[in-house]
């Protein structure tokens, strides 16, 4: 935050200021130029004639368009005359009265300026308030638009350390060497080492990149700037470059410091790309910035750390030494980095004694930083919803569901066919995994509506993995044809639904990415045949290359022959397990959802042992349910090989 936050509203203060400042003046020019009449009682011109008449009126002033005088009394008396009235002056004299002409009035120019200009000063000022108020928020002043909007931030808003970041143990050791030089310049000076300008830390959303680089201000106990990409350009040509180079007049005052840009790809993404005046404001202050970085002038003691996603996207000449000497990679976290985290954000929260960070770690796969903290949240909201004074881990099992799979939508309506549907296709999946080596276990199967999804099987990995192997890829895309083809045994060709979209995107992306990324196509070889466009770790659409029109043809046949094979293999393992087919899918109409225990035990006992149930009941035959039968005529012939989706 700035160092100085002013009370109440500046704005508004100053136009009530010169408000009362007009009105001021208005008052004083009318008290000014109003006439000496007052106290003077007016009367109307009939009861000053019968007064005259009285003998009452002493002496009067007339004029053109007034008549003011006194009574005997000593009282002032003022009225307005009839145009032309000839009779009056006998009538005065008549009664004896006083009487004298009065030259016509001057009008009071002053007043009458005023009163004129006044609308348009209003006007006037409340334009140069705006204005200033729109000055002062590109940087504070008049002509200000060139200020730089960089915020300090100081203790007072929170100081973070190390301690407060987990799971990033690599990233946090290559930075270690910035804190050392900002508390020990000399240290390094002494051997003519010099300490990299900057800093490019590089990873997906909520890893924690912008919290790693508080920590480093924290522990070097120095100001930090902080300021985000798009905070540089504006619609006025030269704004962004004029705002570079006051965010380092600030720094150097304040040096040693960080200066953090969030989001640099806003303003570094490379140049000669795009036509436009924006396009060339922003090349503007990109070379402002790579001036300011490493020109001719030396900015000692200001180290710049910038965060992005895309840093495929950034001018090189960023990324050079001499300006970001190094990128670090600030990466999901592995399941040691995930128990770290969730420990540091339990801390806040009261915990039941069941509660095991090392069980939701490995429940947990590819979830970052941001991602466990919202976890922890939901669970804590959950608890709170649930009256509890604890967070227990049923807590932490439910707030898992609803952030990986969606909240359950139990008030969605269901006809008994659509539940049948649901959970033959289910069951489909879970007995494909299950027959399926290679693929990860069953962490659970539900037919409760969640997100988008009718229902959902779960697979949990048993530890991190950081590439997939051949057979790994073949048991997924049989797992995702497992729903289809349960389907297409039970229900028939002519009842197949479109549960299956999600699994056919999903195989189709897969077998794709085998064929014209991975090289694994006999027929094509190890060769690539799509660019992943803009984008970082997995982010961001693809382009096929240029090719041939035999090999483009060559290709989508090889695709194709990757989903008729897994749609072939997932059609045998469900034809020789039918009878477990329909035990899982009765299973999951009876209870709604299943962890993986459940769905091993039913496969291999027909038993189910659950708190719900007695302890070794077999299932009744409504669950066991081999009486449903199998469709004939199209459905039965699927074990060749049929075509997708016919």
């Amino acid at each position: 935050m700035n160092d100085e936050q002013p009370n109440g509203n500046p704005w508004m203060k100053s136009l009530l200021i010169w408000g009362g400042v007009f009105l001021a003046l208005f008052f004083a020019v009318s008290l000014f130029g109003a006439r000496n009449d007052m106290g003077a009682a007016q009367i109307p011109y009939s009861e000053f004639r019968a007064k005259v008449a009285e003998g009452t009126v002493a002496e009067a002033s007339v004029g053109e368009q007034r008549i003011t005088g006194h009574f005997k009394n000593g009282e002032s008396f003022t009225t307005i005359p009839i145009p032309n009235d000839t009779t009056l002056a006998p009538l005065l004299a008549g009664n004896n009265v006083k009487y004298a002409g009065k030259a016509p009035e001057e009008p009071n120019m002053l007043l009458y300026i005023l009163l004129q200009a006044l609308p348009f000063l209003l006007i006037v000022a409340v334009g140069f308030f705006a204005m200033r108020q729109m000055q002062k928020g590109g940087g504070g002043g008049a002509m200000g638009f060139g200020k730089s909007k960089a915020k300090l931030l100081t203790e007072k808003a929170g100081r973070v350390t190390f301690n407060d970041v987990a799971g990033i143990d690599e990233a946090r050791d290559e930075l270690e060497e910035i804190v050392e030089f900002l508390r020990d310049p000399g240290r390094f000076s002494k051997l003519g080492g010099q300490i990299p300008k900057g800093a490019l830390l590089v990873g997906s959303p909520g890893t924690g990149k912008t919290l790693l680089a508080r920590a480093i201000a924290g522990e070097a106990g120095v100001p930090f700037f902080t300021i985000s990409g798009s905070d540089f350009v504006e619609m006025f040509v030269g704004v962004g470059a004029s705002r570079v180079r006051d965010m380092f007049e600030q720094a150097k005052k304040n040096a040693p410091c960080i200066v953090f840009i969030d989001e640099i790809d806003a303003v570094g993404r490379s140049r000669g790309h795009g036509l436009g005046n924006s396009n060339d404001e922003r090349e503007q202050t990109l070379n402002q910035l790579l001036v300011e970085m490493d020109g001719f002038e030396a900015n000692e003691g200001i180290i710049i750390i910038a965060a992005t996603n895309r840093p495929d996207v950034l001018d090189p000449a960023l990324l050079r030494p001499g300006r970001f000497d190094r990128q670090v990679v600030v990466p999901i976290p592995d399941i040691e980095g995930r128990e770290k985290i969730l420990s540091v954000h339990m801390k806040k929260v009261p915990l039941a004694p069941d509660v095991n960070p090392r069980v939701i770690a490995r429940g947990t796969p590819g979830f970052s930083g941001a991602d466990l903290a919202n976890l922890v949240n939901e669970a804590a909201l959950l608890a709170a919803r649930r009256n509890k004074r604890l967070v227990a881990m049923a807590e932490f099992e439910d707030a898992k569901d609803k952030v990986m799979m969606g909240a359950e939508r139990r008030s969605m309506v269901m006809t008994e066919e659509e539940k049948k549907m649901t959970a033959y296709h289910e069951a489909g999946h879970a007995l494909v995994s299950v027959n399926e080596p290679a693929s990860d276990p069953i962490h659970k199967a539900t037919i409760i509506p969640r997100g988008r999804a009718l229902g959902m099987v779960m697979r949990l990995p048993e530890r991190d993995s950081y590439s997939y192997h051949r057979d790994k890829m073949h048991a997924n895309l049989s797992v995702s044809m497992g729903g289809r083809v349960a389907e297409e045994l039970i229900f028939g060709y002519d009842k197949v639904s479109s549960g299956a979209s999600g699994d056919i995107q999903y195989a189709t992306g897969l077998a794709r990415s085998m064929v014209t990324k991975w090289g694994m196509s006999d027929k094509l070889g190890p060769l690539q045949y799509e660019d992943q466009q803009e984008g970082y770790l997995g982010m961001g659409g693809s382009q096929r290359l240029m090719a041939s029109e035999e090999t483009n043809k060559l290709i989508d046949s090889e695709i194709r022959s990757l989903i008729d094979e897994a749609h072939v293999r997932a059609t045998g393992i469900l034809k020789d397990q039918e009878a477990q087919l329909h035990i899982l899918a009765n299973a999951l109409l009876e209870y709604e959802t299943l962890s993986g225990e459940d769905i091993k035990q039913l496969i291999d006992t027909g038993k189910l042992d659950r708190p719900d149930t007695p302890v070794g009941t077999p299932l009744p035959a409504s669950i066991r349910g081999t009486s449903v039968p199998r469709a004939g005529n199209k459905a039965a012939g699927l074990g060749e090989a049929a075509p997708l989706g016919a």
